[in-house]
């Protein structure tokens, strides 16, 4: 029997090209998940372990969550700590580390980076004038204010050399620093395309923390010294609840498993993705084994007439499967290798660089891409061999088999009907879950596509039957495509239902998409009557004198600024936010459940309808207070408000605020202008900041796709991965009508012995073709509706100006796109059936 498999695959090379082909395409994609996933991994945490190299011993400041404890930021570790703590035995080497946000103009004024890995730390000089964490690779490092250092890769990649004048900015307005001195670092954020730059330690800490104060304390052991006596040596001396010490190694595994979890949520993502593809892949090897089975019924009955028992047959096909997943898993390996190293370029040409490290190809990625491939290759051909094998010889021999018995058609039709119920059902039930719907909506959709894919075959018929009409037109030619597209109903299915669920899974996730973006906008444009709002590119905190300047613009007739602090109110951590109270009601339109923007001054606030809600709060309630610094007061509840995504929480008036913030900082200022929002205000409210890098001028439109940005972002990542699942279905296609056309072969000859010319025969492939994917991709879009539909009444419980929007476009470039994959896919098998040799086919048995 396994000469007689291994013949079979011999002997029908091309017919098992698809089936290889979607198998490769696969695990190609699983193996490329793993490759490119482990690599980034491996990378980053090779560049991270280097960096705990000179740090045996941190020491971090503990943020009390003591009910008595101020609700200020930790206190920052002293200048006489870590003088104490290089003072301990066994200590050789004590650095104090400052940082925060730096972001760095090129020479062309744009930012440098994404703003978000863009960092600021000091040069801390040891014993012998040199910070081991930072070796100088031109000029020197920064001693006097107005003197910065920058990393290699960021110097290098803006054409930046020692003596250039470098613009930036830490929380707003725009420094300009002498560039001192280049160095080399093995920071992740500096390898990953971020940029590092280093001022000297007073600079740094008047910038980011306060004189003598610093973020953390490392320190390097002595020969002989292990961390573990070093940290115990160096916990007698720190103050208790003030902070903490963490070994070296500890810091450098508790980073591993930062960078792993952070990956595994990514390599995740993929093989979902992988999995779909794998998941489509099965219909066409189904598909490619039931008329490969049905093409040697003749053949397996002549085995079982002379010995061979079923579980023999069902055994041979079993082999060939094995053969063929073997051979697609290991060309799937090899590929999957080139698109792990594809991906690694692709990002560096992007400018998202990574640490350097070798391609990691692990054991276990060998492994489950041959396992993948194999075992999925032959589960999917197990249902056809099982069901080759239970065919009586005698029947065989006579094709009593070919037609499906009405009792099978009819079990069949009554286990999709239910599954699909139950499917729909679930998905209807956890609309009204809020968000502990999120599984039961999963598992429904899942019942409902099995249904619905179940049932394929018996809606094959009446859809198919609709483009009849349309069919007419093209004679004879549409008449038998229509005829063939249904003379066998499973294939059809199986067909159309691998191009479904690539179309399904696009639809839902447009029509979600597209309803969230609607809803930020309308969200935008009902909160805000401000024509821009002012932030820092990474969100960061903002210098309070960026408010100042806007204030004092003469285009600017109303501003306010958002000012976070912390505060205990009523036992509570929460956070007030600062704002002028006399311009808020000129800046935003807040729809007020009781009391008004009129109850916000002096000791008065407003409140969202949920943190009121929360804590049992009203109109008139007394909330006592203790601010960041510790003093203490009362506030009364002005007003409740709906609040929403751009504002919400606990308002109150800056004068109230600002005496009791050390440091204080704004998330954002809104700014209305004189004539309204246009291009030019927006360019002089950008000129009037200096033209920063790192501060970003918003109008409504801005702030809206801000917000809905990760959706987009997302969404464009997803229909990437997903179009793996679409070629995977062209596959399926063009695989269908190939075998098709072989068994038709001596109908084919019959039609162009009667007057079919071969333009005749191209166009009666490519019109079954054409309405074979037009038929899933309605499925599909139809599905996907429904699923946008469910998967909306979820997020509209937590974004309430949510509601459904059809994007008809796009649902239109979706049916389009299943109409090409039809007429792409029939080109191969249209120029293969008008080239039969028409003599040749008609003898052909």
């Amino acid at each position: 029997m396994f000469r007689t498999a291994l013949r079979n695959v011999l002997a029908h090379k091309a017919r098992l090209l698809m089936t290889v082909l979607a198998v490769l395409l696969g695990v190609a994609f699983v193996s490329g998940t793993l490759v490119f996933t482990s690599t980034v991994s491996d990378a980053f945490q090779r560049s991270s372990q280097k960096g705990f190299d000179d740090v045996d011993v941190a020491v971090t400041p503990v943020w009390s969550d003591s009910p008595s404890a101020d609700p200020g930021r930790p206190a920052r570790l002293s200048q006489g700590l870590l003088d104490r703590t290089a003072a301990v035995p066994g200590a050789a080497r004590v650095t104090g580390d400052v940082s925060g946000f730096a972001a760095v103009a090129g020479k062309d004024g744009k930012l440098l980076g994404d703003g978000f890995s863009s960092q600021g730390h000091n040069y801390f000089p040891g014993k012998d004038g040199q910070d081991h964490r930072y070796p100088m690779r031109d000029g020197q490092a920064p001693t006097n204010p107005g003197e910065i250092a920058l990393d290699a890769k960021t110097a290098d990649r803006a054409g930046f050399h020692v003596g250039d004048t470098v613009r930036l900015s830490v929380d707003g307005p725009v420094r300009k620093e002498k560039l001192t001195g280049i160095f080399t670092t093995d920071d992740g954020n500096a390898a990953a395309g971020g940029s590092l730059t280093l001022f000297d330690t007073a600079t740094a800490q008047k910038l980011y923390s306060a004189p003598g104060e610093f973020d953390q304390i490392q320190v390097k052991a002595a020969a002989g010294t292990s961390q573990a006596q070093l940290k115990d040596r160096i916990d007698a001396i720190l103050p208790k609840d003030r902070a903490e010490t963490t070994t070296g190694r500890k810091l450098a595994d508790d980073q591993a498993k930062s960078i792993a979890e952070s990956m595994s949520s990514m390599r995740t993502s993929l093989l979902v993705f992988a999995g779909i593809a794998l998941f489509v892949g099965i219909f066409i090897i189904a598909n490619t084994f039931t008329m490969l089975v049905a093409q040697r019924t003749k053949e397996l009955a002549l085995l079982r007439a002379v010995g061979a028992s079923r579980r023999q047959v069902t055994r041979s096909v079993l082999i060939e499967a094995f053969l063929v997943g073997t051979v697609a898993a290991v060309a799937g390996l090899a590929a999957g290798v080139g698109i792990g190293a594809g991906m690694r370029s692709l990002m560096g040409s992007t400018g998202q660089s990574l640490p350097d490290g070798p391609l990691v190809v692990s054991p276990g990625t060998i492994l489950t891409s041959l396992v993948v491939g194999i075992v999925v290759t032959m589960l999917a051909a197990w249902l056809p061999g099982r069901r080759a094998a239970k065919i009586p010889p005698v029947a065989a021999m006579n094709s009593v088999h070919a037609t499906a018995s009405p009792k099978s058609l009819v079990l069949r039709n009554t286990l999709g009907a239910i599954v699909s119920a139950a499917g729909a059902a679930l998905v209807l039930l956890a609309t009204g879950m809020g968000d502990g719907g999120k599984v039961p909506m999963g598992g429904g959709a899942a019942l409902l596509l099995i249904g619905i894919f179940i049932l394929t075959p018996l809606l094959s018929r009446p859809l198919i039957a609709a483009a009849a009409p349309v069919l007419r037109i093209f004679g004879i030619s549409g008449k038998l495509a229509r005829q063939n597209a249904v003379r066998n109903p499973r294939r059809t299915a199986a067909t159309a239902s691998a191009l479904m669920i690539g179309l399904t899974l696009i639809t839902g996730l447009t029509v979600i998409a597209s309803s969230a973006q609607k809803a930020v906008d309308k969200m935008a444009t009902d909160s805000l009557k401000a024509d821009y709002v002012v932030s820092m590119v990474n969100k960061g905190p903002l210098s309070p004198d960026v408010a100042t300047e806007l204030a004092d613009n003469p285009k600017v007739t109303a501003s306010s600024p958002m000012r976070n602090a912390p505060a205990r109110v009523d036992g509570d951590i929460e956070y007030l936010t600062g704002v002028n109270g006399k311009d808020l009601g000129k800046l935003t339109q807040l729809d007020f459940a009781a009391g008004s923007l009129d109850g916000l001054s002096s000791d008065k606030v407003v409140v969202d309808g949920d943190t009121a809600k929360q804590h049992g709060w009203h109109v008139g309630s007394t909330l006592t207070t203790t601010y960041e610094d510790g003093k203490r007061g009362r506030l009364t509840v002005g007003g409740v408000y709906e609040g929403n995504e751009l504002i919400k929480g606990i308002l109150l008036d800056t004068a109230t605020l600002a005496p009791h913030q050390k440091d204080a900082s704004d998330m954002q200022v809104m700014v209305k202008t004189a004539g309204g929002p246009s291009e030019a205000t927006q360019d002089a409210l950008a000129k009037a900041l200096g033209n920063n890098p790192a501060i970003a001028v918003q109008d409504k439109k801005d702030v809206s796709e801000g917000i809905a940005q990760m959706v987009t972002l997302m969404l464009n990542v997803l229909y990437g991965l997903l179009a793996m699942a679409v070629i995977v279905a062209v596959l399926g296609v063009v695989n269908t009508l190939a075998m098709s056309v072989f068994e038709r072969a001596q109908e084919i000859g019959m039609l162009r012995a009667i007057g079919l010319d071969r333009r005749g025969i191209k166009r009666m492939v490519r019109l079954e073709s054409l309405v074979i994917s037009l038929f899933g991709g309605v499925l599909g879009i139809g599905l996907g509706v429904f699923f946008g539909w469910a998967g909306g009444r979820l997020i509209a419980d937590s974004l309430a100006t949510y509601e459904m929007v059809l994007p008809w476009g796009r649902i239109a470039i979706f049916l389009a796109l299943a109409a090409v994959v039809g007429v792409l896919a029939a080109l191969w098998p249209a120029r293969r059936a008008a080239r039969l040799n028409m003599l040749g086919a008609i003898k052909a048995e």
